[in-house]
């Protein structure tokens, strides 16, 4: 079958580089990291709602929870 853009990106826990590279394929995964760090932050209700999950900056995996939040308020990569 084919695959939907939906199932492309499941709620899942995500490495943050792996999720930062989907958000940002054609630069440096330190730079989407950094790109993908920003725009967390500039999102204030995002922001928020991680900090409510316990998420730390220096953490490597999204947890599925800090995933959806991302997908939601940011959309999937």
């Amino acid at each position: 079958r084919q695959m939907c853009i939906r199932d492309r990106w499941p709620v899942r826990p995500y490495y943050k580089r792996e999720l930062a590279e989907a958000y940002a394929p054609t630069i440096s995964p330190a730079s989407a990291l950094n790109r993908l760090s920003k725009w967390m932050k500039l999102n204030l209700e995002l922001d928020e709602a991680l900090r409510h999950t316990g998420y730390k900056g220096s953490q490597k995996i999204f947890t599925s929870l800090q995933v959806e939040l991302i997908f939601r308020y940011l959309g999937k990569p």
